[in-house]
């Protein structure tokens, strides 16, 4: 539980910031949070042919929402931070995310090729769809170095 709260809640805060750099609304935040932080879990388990509804658990999911109503009351001008602070929550969401998503591939007796893809898929695939909701270049592919974390 506690490996899965930390990748999910620095995805959430990873999409909140990019959600209140862009200037989007409160619905902007929590969509941008909710898909950095749930949507590797989606691909990943899209490519395992494992169901979806699998990802979303009430406590797990409380945490983000929490985290994210928390992020509402950030000042604007806090935002700054984030070029110094993004890369931070972003790294250790991919290196979390990205274990998970492998791990589950092995438990589930894949062989190395999917286990590889299930690990990028899980670490990246929310992160490049925060980065495509929000108008920009995925991050993962501007810098090489922050896929192959």
């Amino acid at each position: 539980m506690t490996w899965t709260v930390l990748h999910i809640i620095a995805y959430a805060i990873s999409g909140a910031f990019v959600a209140l750099q862009a200037k989007y609304s409160f619905i902007g935040i929590f969509v941008l949070g909710l898909t950095t932080s749930y949507g590797g879990s989606i691909i990943r388990n899209i490519v395992l042919d494992i169901l979806v509804s699998n990802i979303w658990e009430r406590q797990t999911l409380l945490v983000v929402l929490v985290t994210l109503t928390t992020i509402l009351f950030v000042k604007r001008n806090w935002i700054h931070h984030w070029n110094r602070l993004g890369y931070f929550f972003d790294s250790i969401g991919l290196a979390s995310f990205g274990i998970q998503g492998g791990l589950l591939a092995q438990s589930l007796h894949h062989d190395l090729g999917i286990i590889i893809l299930a690990y990028m898929f899980t670490g990246v695939g929310g992160g490049m769809i925060r980065d495509l909701l929000a108008g920009r270049t995925p991050q993962a592919l501007r810098e090489e170095i922050h896929a192959v974390f």
